[in-house]
């Protein structure tokens, strides 16, 4: 899978003898010239925006942005470094579409568990695959509810299945995409599943929370149509590939094909430095609190190998921006477009009143240990699963790459419809207006 993405093209490098360069993505509107910069205004450009299931041709982008332009200057002597092989365009949200390098052939289902009501639709779904000729995969676990297990009119279906069971079988190379049945807990789960790049997810709202599964199950068939064909828009959706180091105290670690303990990538044992290493993906946000312990915890943050800050209070919380409007929402943070690449630092009941949320730039590495000074241990969550207790000498690491959730209609329509309806975000009972007579008698 690659993403259809606004590029520019450039024929040569920026040198003395250039005679002229002219900036694509202004469009011609800004000329430089060695010697004479000539800041120009870009075109402002208002088109239509289609649906992201309509057609591909109908679709035209609805904005233009990118960063600083290499003909920029800042006063009269300053500009941006000119290399054009190097120039960094903010792509327009809107404009990130699917598409399938081959055909999608293999799907993977995923429902939520303990849930009755999601039957009939994950049987209707999996028939409509079928019928589509895609090789559908679901869990072992799943198959095993007595409900799917004594439906006989169902057992033709069941027979098709290619069956995994979590933690045993890896089935990365085997996905193409992936169908969530559930609320959010779906689409974290799904995430989980995969410790390498992400297939396209299609969530759809059948749960209790539907903040990250935009679709509604009315019309599958149609929407999932149009995906296969590769007809919809994406959001690439941050996740973390956090690793855990721990100091080895004499616990061995059981190995299942290639899984470790709680679900995680097989440890790696490094016997000359005493250290076990784990791996877990985080979609939405790592917890680290004080536990059952009375002391306040007290961690350091490291970004980029230097100190930042120590957290004194009851933990501390490192989100997406898909997870800003989770934990990190009720701890008091701001929420983030999962478009802006970046990490967000949260503290829980800090025992300072200076210490506020921190948003950091994506690309940096994110270090956290137990304070030399702690008195006790910590604990640490990797999207409220796989709970386990960090101590002194113990470290975890963060590092970031994304994971593609398919949009109903954009990925800036789909998220403001999303705080509206899960959050209620910015609702208030309007203002009273003043009558016409009030106002009249008032000017009078």
């Amino acid at each position: 899978m690659e993403m259809e993405q606004e590029k520019m093209t450039m024929n040569k490098e920026l040198s003395p003898d250039a005679a002229a360069y002219c900036c694509s993505a202004c469009h011609g509107d800004e000329t430089w010239s060695y010697n004479h910069p000539i800041r120009g205004r870009a075109k402002s450009r208002s088109l239509s925006a289609s649906p992201a299931l309509g057609s591909t041709k109908e679709f035209r982008r609805t904005r233009s942005l990118h960063g600083p332009c290499p003909v920029t200057t800042f006063g009269p002597k300053a500009c941006v470094l000119q290399n054009p092989q190097t120039i960094m365009h903010i792509q327009d949200p809107a404009s990130q579409r699917l598409t399938w390098n081959k055909s999608p052939k293999s799907v993977l289902v995923i429902k939520k568990m303990r849930d009755a009501s999601l039957l009939q639709p994950f049987k209707e779904l999996c028939t409509h695959l079928m019928e589509e000729n895609m090789i559908v995969y679901v869990e072992k676990k799943v198959l095993e509810d007595p409900a799917i297990a004594s439906d006989e009119s169902f057992g033709a279906v069941k027979k098709k299945f290619c069956t995994f069971r979590e933690d045993y079988d890896d089935i990365s190379n085997q996905i193409d995409f992936i169908i969530c049945l559930g609320g959010d807990g779906t689409l974290l789960y799904a995430s989980s599943l995969f410790q390498g790049s992400v297939p396209p997810v299609m969530a759809f709202h059948l749960g209790s929370l539907g903040f990250l599964t935009p679709f509604s199950f009315e019309n599958f068939q149609s929407q999932v149509t149009q995906v296969i064909e590769g007809n919809a828009a994406v959001v690439l959706r941050s996740r973390l590939k956090v690793r855990v180091v721990k100091e080895l105290r004499g616990k061995k670690t059981a190995v299942h094909n290639g899984l470790g303990e709680n679900g995680s990538q097989a440890a790696g044992l490094d016997m000359d430095v005493g250290k076990q290493a784990m791996q877990y993906q985080v979609l939405n946000e790592v917890v680290i609190d004080r536990g059952p312990s009375s002391y306040l915890s007290n961690v350091d943050v490291y970004l980029d190998g230097h100190l930042i800050t120590t957290v004194q209070g009851d933990g501390v919380i490192v989100s997406t921006p898909t997870g800003s409007t989770a934990y990190a929402a009720a701890a008091g943070a701001s929420m983030i477009h999962p478009n802006v690449p970046a990490i967000m630092i949260t503290p829980i009941c800090p025992h300072s009143l200076s210490f506020r949320p921190i948003v950091v730039p994506a690309g940096v590495e994110l270090k956290i240990m137990l304070s030399p000074e702690a008195r006790n241990t910590a604990w640490v969550s990797f999207d409220g699963r796989k709970r386990q207790e960090i101590r002194h000498g113990d470290s975890i690491t963060t590092s970031c790459y994304p994971l593609p959730s398919i949009c109903v209609r954009d990925p800036v329509s789909d998220w403001f419809e999303s705080l509206a309806q899960c959050l209620h975000w910015n609702v208030r009972k309007k203002q009273a207006h003043f009558e016409e007579e009030e106002e009249e008698e008032e000017e009078g």
